[in-house]
């Protein structure tokens, strides 16, 4: 005789097999008249209902608490009750794990983000997190399919490095030297050489520079990976620790990297959209409750399915960043004074507030700025003929403004050499990196999307520590 194998509820939920002996392990939901016990086992969003009726254990019965962890075994049948086709009707429960009922946080009911980060530990046990991280999940496949399919090779790049690819200074030092008694030089500073590396290192804050190395001799490649940024800033957009996508591709120039781009976003959104139907409704509708509480005037314009097909079927608005200086210049923010970081001149480093309203409210659509002063980007980005400017490429989104940044990279030695010493960047430790402008140097573009950015986009969550499953963030190391 086959033994009975468990069936998962994403499974049993979708069936019509009514009258046949199913297996259902999983987490008590809710627990309700002594009868309906609704149980989730992760597969789903939506719970499923098993009916228990006088023969099961009353003793048993009485140690069922929500959060326990429980099997069952019972007949499927169709439902009458509102909301589900199909139930359990139970003829055997086991209790897998007990749960202290009165001591468990998760009661049925509405918590704030705030609490269950505390827990972060138990959030996942929410429908909120069930659904933000299967929409992570589909969106980190998605990336990885889209790539694939255009033939580009993934690439690990160093976690630990000893450079600093954006030349900010913002980043956790690696060692293995005694905090209390770090070998010193004869001039008493700290004596690297004597480290575990032999010389400083940090953590990555990007692949970017490993990755130019692959593409001049792969041609395409991209990274996916943790990057670290040391950055005291505690906003809703900030961590310490994020994943990065960052592809790099040989022969491309800026007009081929904001095509990549936009298609890599409308991609994987659409993936989003196909395959994560029951998470997106039930995130819709958590934040269409959210803005009921707002005043009428601060409410969103879309909800959020609206939001994601509107950026996966429109194309991106593209402008340069002097097109769009003059925009903010003679916007009513900033000449009644609204705007915090207020926009006199050119040159000005452009702020969240900035960006968000050229997409919120002047073109009402994703916008791709390029062409930024040089003196407010990296060393790495190609200088324009003008002399003032470098073919920077930025993608801002509703709600969280930069989404993507990247540049065609400056593959003219002269010129590299010269703005890295302009910005007091050694070139003897990037001797590796400029070695590649001389043995073979070819056009080439890549850019950088924050992976936590866009599934903030996707969710529609507001806050970047609930789309992590353990955020850092400065003075946040729990779990």
């Amino acid at each position: 005789m086959e033994t009975l194998k468990r069936t998962k509820v994403k499974e049993l939920l979708n069936s019509t097999a009514y009258g046949t002996d199913v297996i259902v392990k999983g987490w008590v939901r809710t627990f309700r008249n002594d009868k309906f016990i609704a149980i989730n086992d992760g597969s789903t969003i939506n719970n499923i209902q098993a009916v228990v009726d006088s023969t099961i254990d009353e003793t048993l019965l009485k140690r069922l608490t929500t959060g326990a962890a429980i099997s069952i075994t019972g007949e499927l049948i169709e439902s009458i009750g509102k909301g589900q086709k199909v139930e359990i009707q139970v003829k055997t429960l086991e209790i897998l794990g007990d749960s202290d009922a009165e001591k468990f946080p998760l009661q049925p009911k509405k918590h704030s983000l705030e609490f269950l980060r505390e827990i972060a530990h138990l959030r996942f046990r929410t429908n909120t997190f069930n659904a933000v991280f299967k929409v992570r999940h589909a969106l980190a496949f998605a990336i990885h399919q889209f790539f694939n399919e255009r033939g580009f090779v993934y690439l690990h790049t160093p976690i630990i490095t000893a450079s600093d690819a954006e030349g900010a200074g913002e980043m956790f030092r690696v060692t293995s030297l005694d905090f209390d008694n770090p070998p010193r030089t004869e001039d008493g500073k700290v004596d690297f050489k004597q480290d575990f590396f032999g010389k400083s290192t940090n953590l990555t804050v990007s692949g970017q520079l490993e990755g130019e190395l692959a593409a001049m001799a792969l041609g395409e490649i991209y990274t996916f990976g943790p990057t670290f940024r040391a950055e005291n800033s505690n906003t809703t957009r900030h961590l310490a620790e994020f994943w990065m996508i960052e592809p790099e591709v040989a022969f491309n120039d800026l007009n081929d990297n904001m095509n990549l781009a936009e298609d890599l976003l409308k991609y994987v959104i659409t993936y989003a959209l196909e395959t994560c139907e029951d998470e997106l409704e039930f995130l819709k509708n958590r934040l269409l409750e959210e803005e009921k509480q707002k005043p009428q005037d601060e409410r969103a314009e879309m909800d959020l399915l609206a939001k994601l097909h509107f950026v996966s079927s429109n194309d991106f608005i593209r402008l340069s960043y002097t097109e769009a200086i003059e925009i903010l210049k003679n916007s009513t923010p900033n000449k009644k004074k609204k705007f915090k970081y207020l926009i006199e001149n050119w040159g000005a480093d452009l702020q969240s507030e900035h960006e968000r309203y050229l997409v919120e409210k002047h073109f009402k659509k994703p916008v791709i700025l390029t062409d930024y002063p040089k003196d407010i980007k990296a060393f790495y980005m190609r200088q324009n003929e003008d002399g003032k400017t470098v073919r920077a490429m930025d993608i801002l989104f509703p709600g969280i403004g930069e989404i993507v940044g990247g540049s065609q990279r400056e593959e003219r030695l002269d010129f590299l050499e010269k703005r890295m010493q302009e910005m007091n960047i050694p070139t003897e430790d990037l001797y590796w990196y400029l070695d590649t402008r001389k043995f073979g140097t070819a056009p080439h573009a890549g850019f950088g999307l924050g992976f936590e950015r866009l599934v903030l986009f996707v969710t529609g969550m507001t806050n970047i520590r609930d789309v992590i499953p353990f955020p850092r963030a400065p003075k946040t190391a729990e779990f």
